[in-house]
Order: C-alpha cells, then structure tokens, then sequence
C-alpha cells in the first residue's frame, strides 16, 4: 500500500477541519474524517493534545510578568487555571494577580475562591487555592 497516496486521496476527498462538525450522516467529526461518534481518540492522542494544550497555556502565560516571578509550584496553579479557563478570563482575576504581584499568596488564594469559576469547578479551585496559598503539592495522586 501507498500510504502517502492514500493521505493525500483522503484529505482530498474529506477534506480538513480543525473543528468538530457533523458530517453528512450526522456523526460527530474532526480532522481528515475522524468520526469522533463511533471512534474516538485514543489515550496516546489524548496525552499528545494535552502536551499540546499545556505548551500552548505556558507559552501565553511566560507573557505575563507576575506569572514568571512565581515558583514552578505555583506557575503550575496558573496554567491549570489557563487551561480550564482560557488567558483572557484568567487575566479577569485582577484581585489575584493584584496579591501576586506583591507575593500575597493567601489574598491571591481568597481572590481565586472568591469566583464564578470556584463556584463552578469546586474541589479543582479548593486544591488550586490550597496549593497556591501554600506553594507545595501532592505529586501521588
């Protein structure tokens, strides 16, 4: 078989997206005609986007000053909550970034459970705080 034949014949004929659509016969779709309804991803393409996503968080977050001052520890709450939340809704916690800049990291903490988004993800935003406030985490779990 010629397998740089048949990727150039199936980009061609299902063409590319980068974003989920639904296909002619409804099924969920991505890519070069990933049916995401029936096939899924695996967990190595799992772990290969998020390796993805996490450059992707940590390279928008090196823009920010505060964020660069920080220990690993807590660099790594930051791009959690980049994750979760997207740059420019994490860069909303002004309060936080506030104590930061000033290594208030308990205030810094108060602001990140003082939210919308701690209402909404609940345990993820008590352990986020904690490790924030304290700059140590579990590695086991």
């Amino acid at each position: 078989m010629d397998r740089d034949l048949l990727k150039k014949q199936l980009e061609r004929h299902e063409g590319c997206r980068l974003r989920p659509y639904r296909d002619t016969v409804g099924k969920l779709t991505i890519g070069i005609g990933r049916n995401l309804d029936d096939v899924g991803i695996t967990r190595d393409e799992a772990d290969m986007m998020l390796d993805h996503d996490i450059d992707r968080a940590v390279q928008v977050m090196e823009t920010v000053d505060e964020y660069q001052a920080l220990d690993s520890i807590r660099q790594t709450v930051l791009v959690n909550m980049c994750f979760n939340l997207g740059f420019r809704r994490l860069m909303g916690f002004r309060r936080m970034w506030r104590a930061l800049r000033v290594h208030d990291y308990a205030s810094a903490a108060r602001e990140m459970l003082d939210s919308r988004w701690a209402a909404q993800v609940g345990r993820r935003a008590q352990e986020l705080a904690e490790i924030m406030r304290t700059g140590e985490a579990a590695h086991d779990r």
